[in-house]
C-alpha cells in the first residue's frame, strides 16, 4: 500500500490526472526530498511495471483511483518501496493465513514436497502453487507472477 501511496501524492498535492516524468521526479527528489533522482526513476519505473501508472505521449497517469487513497500526514515513503514482492512467499502467506498454520511450517512442508515428493526436481513457486491448491487457497491474481518466477529459474 506504501508504493500506491507514493504514487498517488503528487497527483493529489498537485491536484493533477496527469504529470509528465520530469515533474514527478522533481517532486519526489527536489520539492519532498524523499529520495534521489535515481531512485525517484526507478520508482517510476517500479510503478509502470506494477500497473500502477500508465506513461502515453509522454505523461503519467494513475491506473487506480486517487481518490480513494488517504495519505498520512507528515507521510514519507520507506526504502520498503524498492523492493520487489515475490510471489512465492506472498502465497505461503496466504496459504498460512487460510490454514492457521505458520509460515514456517508451510515452508517446511514446500521442501519436504520438493525433497520427497519430486526428488528435488521441483521449484519452490510450482510448490507453493500445489500447496495452495491442495489447501483450496485462491491464487489465480498470483499466476503470471508465479510463472515469471519459475521461467526465470
Amino acid at each position: 500500500m506504501t508504493l500506491r501511496i507514493t504514487v498517488a501524492a503528487p497527483f493529489r498535492h498537485t491536484r493533477k490526472t496527469g504529470m509528465k516524468k520530469n515533474e514527478l521526479v522533481y517532486y519526489y527528489a527536489l520539492d519532498r526530498k524523499w529520495m534521489s533522482t535515481d531512485q525517484a526513476n526507478q520508482l517510476l519505473r517500479r510503478a509502470e511495471e506494477e500497473g500502477l501508472l500508465a506513461l502515453e505521449n509522454g505523461v503519467y497517469t494513475p491506473c487506480f483511483d486517487l481518490a480513494a487513497i488517504v495519505i498520512p500526514i507528515g507521510f514519507r515513503p520507506g526504502s520498503g518501496i524498492f523492493e520487489r514482492n515475490d510471489p512465492a512467499q506472498v502465497l505461503i502467506g496466504r496459504i498460512a493465513k487460510a490454514t492457521a498454520i505458520s509460515e514456517t511450517d508451510i515452508v517446511a512442508e514446500m521442501n519436504r514436497m520438493i525433497r520427497d515428493g519430486f526428488d528435488s526436481h521441483l521449484l519452490p513457486p510450482a510448490a507453493a502453487v500445489l500447496l495452495a491448491k491442495k489447501y483450496e487457497v485462491p491464487f489465480a491474481d498470483l499466476s503470471d507472477a508465479l510463472m515469471q518466477g519459475v521461467k526465470k529459474n
